[in-house]
């Protein structure tokens, strides 16, 4: 049984942010962030209240619980003169890991892209995540060697 025989894809709605947010407030403690689950909830309906992101999740079959989720924020290219979109987020829970379920996310992320006559998807890892790393270039993502990425934090 393949992984996409076990999971079902879902593109998430108002009524799935609940859910999906006890998701994104696990990624967020993955990445050392203090847990507030009342803020994630927030965060997302905003984010879908304004059109600002496209939110996919996978739920295993036989528990129809999420197990993992991919965000993608719309953004352009003005080099290229087209859209792109910044895949921001993906979380597999860690009983899920190794089930492929990350790798049908970034599938979804891609067909999205495709669906939407998009240049592509972008995206940055922690340098030490070298699961992830080898993840995205087994899909074709490139590491980009060229531009250096820089952050200026106001707060």
């Amino acid at each position: 049984m393949t992984s996409k025989d076990k999971l079902t894809m879902k593109r998430a709605e108002y009524k799935d942010i609940p859910r999906v947010a006890i998701l994104f407030d696990e990624y967020r403690l993955f990445y050392g962030q203090e847990s507030d689950l009342k803020r994630a909830e927030v965060f997302l309906k905003e984010r879908m209240d304004k059109d600002q992101s496209v939110i996919f999740y996978a739920e295993m079959k036989e528990i129809a619980e999420p197990v993992g989720f991919v965000q993608l924020y719309p953004s352009f290219s003005s080099i290229s003169l087209q859209s792109l979109w910044i895949l921001n987020d993906l979380y597999v829970r860690e009983e899920a890991r190794r089930s492929g379920t990350g790798r049908a996310l970034l599938q979804e992320a891609e067909q999205l892209a495709r669906r939407t006559g998009a240049k592509g998807l972008t995206l940055s890892t922690s340098a030490h995540n070298s699961v992830a790393q080898k993840l995205y270039e087994s899909e074709g993502y490139i590491r980009d060697n060229e531009f250096w990425h820089y952050d200026l934090l106001t707060k």
